[in-house]
């Protein structure tokens, strides 16, 4: 039995939480044991994100600090995975913390990566040399065996997870670094996934979550049919066990649409949640990053979702301060937000991602300055809605799904009573709070909304 242990720090989106936890599995399986403190581990692993600058500066702040650790300590490892990995490769091993460099598509040969260096005291490197063709067929199955075999040991939150539909991603946004470091798409076969998921559902699981960079695209074709994601809904809807279906994220285009829309208001376990990213409201703008859809053509899709699935929330993502864009740009983007009525919005500050189009041919032509500026008045004009619509579940009582312990809470136990601040969230992804007892993580539970702020609703058990 190995004896050593190892500290995993993970950076990024919920792609890269997916491959932490199984990066956590495989290791567990090899015998290694987790630690909270990176003092003390003999392996420390860091999962990255290339997404945003901010992301990669953490990872290379967080390295400086393991360079002083090292020195005292010399024979800790220090691998960094993911993208980042992927994106910098053989510079990232020059750095004198770092021991293991492994890309997205190398990590079903982390364990061995690990224990190699462990052994052998010398640095190891697995990236994918040209990232935009088609994985072979053997890293292909490798992936597929990783991902069926370690999918449900590490769950941060009881009774729900995440189950990958998809990896890569074909719309080469100019400014989006993904496909340069998780390749093509390739949609996974839906027996595989339907089968992880029967066992997931096995194991306790009620909500799971498909995830794909533009999810909605899946596509898998066999002798007898064409399946996409409506089909993938349907099939895990019929699994026991299974309450609760989401999916993240889809990418605003007609294919498919209609059919997962109808998916949607048929099959009562998939949740009315839409996460469809705008990135602009101006038009201008949307061609320059190669996003292939008018502002009026996003809208439509909007209204169609409301159309068909009455109560949908719908959330988005926006990027402020892209090259070329002007007040007249920005407020289109306003205009959009106030017209789209997301339940939330995720807002970024443009940052040029190397090797991307927008970074070769693009100038950043937009000031730190507007660029923050603009961010704090969109982010103000989907507060005000988020708000108006979080007050229309004051006196409703609500079904959520319970996550456990609120990290930040806002209410205090009950006089003495062992009964702690939960949170958890509806099926159209509202954030709830409410006293209970700790027993109630991982169930589904009725809370009666008491009071409301723009993210969060506060209530009490019914």
């Amino acid at each position: 039995m190995n004896s050593k242990t190892v500290h995993i720090k993970s950076f990024g989106c919920q792609m890269t939480k997916l491959d932490t936890a199984l990066v956590t599995s495989a290791l567990k399986e090899a015998g290694f044991s987790l630690t909270g403190s990176e003092k003390e581990a003999d392996v420390v692993l860091i999962n990255t994100c290339s997404v945003r600058r901010h992301a990669e500066q953490r990872v290379l702040s967080h390295l400086g600090n393991l360079k002083h650790i090292k020195q005292s300590r010399p024979e800790i490892v220090v691998g960094v995975i993911g993208c980042m990995a992927q994106r910098l490769g053989s510079e990232l091993l020059e750095h004198d913390a770092v021991d293991i460099v492994c890309g997205p598509t190398q990590i079903p040969q982390i364990a061995e990566f690990v224990t190699q260096s462990l052994q052998e005291k010398k640095k190891t490197i697995a990236i994918t040399e040209k990232i935009r063709r088609q994985t072979s067929k053997k890293q292909t199955l490798a992936l597929e065996k990783f991902e069926s075999v370690f999918d449900a040991d590490d769950r941060q939150i009881p009774n729900q997870t995440f189950v990958r539909a998809m990896r890569g991603c074909n719309n080469l946004c100019t400014y989006c670094i993904v496909p340069y470091v998780r390749g093509p798409e390739i949609s996974r076969p839906p027996a595989a996934i339907i089968e992880q998921i029967k066992r997931l559902a096995d194991k306790g699981v009620k909500l799971i979550t498909l995830l794909g960079q533009a999810v909605n695209s899946y596509k898998y074709t066999t002798c007898e049919k064409t399946y996409c994601l409506a089909d993938l809904l349907q099939m895990a809807s019929e699994i026991e066990g299974i309450e609760w279906i989401r999916f993240v994220t889809s990418y605003p285009a007609e294919k498919f649409y209609s059919e997962i829309l109808k998916a949607m208001a048929d099959l009562p376990k998939v949740c009315n949640y839409l996460h469809i990213p705008a990135q602009s409201g101006s038009d201008k703008i949307l061609k320059a990053m190669n996003r292939n859809y008018t502002a009026d053509k996003y809208l439509e899709l909007l209204d169609k979702a409301r159309d068909i699935v009455p109560g949908i929330a719908i959330a988005g993502d926006f990027i402020v301060g892209f090259p070329g864009e002007t007040e007249k740009d920005f407020q289109q983007t306003v205009s959009l937000v106030q017209k789209a009525r997301y339940k939330n919005c995720f807002i970024f500050k443009y940052s040029p991602r190397p090797g991307t189009t927008a970074e070769e041919k693009l100038q950043d032509t937009v000031s730190t300055e507007v660029k923050k500026k603009r961010n704090i008045e969109l982010l103000a004009v989907q507060e005000k809605i988020s708000d108006e619509l979080s007050k229309e579940f004051l006196g409703k009582t609500v079904v959520v799904l319970v996550e456990g312990l609120s990290k930040k809470p806002h209410l205090n136990a009950k006089n003495g009573e062992n009964r702690p601040q939960l949170v958890g969230r509806t099926a159209t992804d509202c954030i709830v709070v409410f006293n209970g007892p700790t027993s109630l993580a991982g169930q589904f539970a009725k809370v009666k909304i008491t009071k409301t702020s723009p993210l969060t609703l506060f209530g009490e058990l019914a």
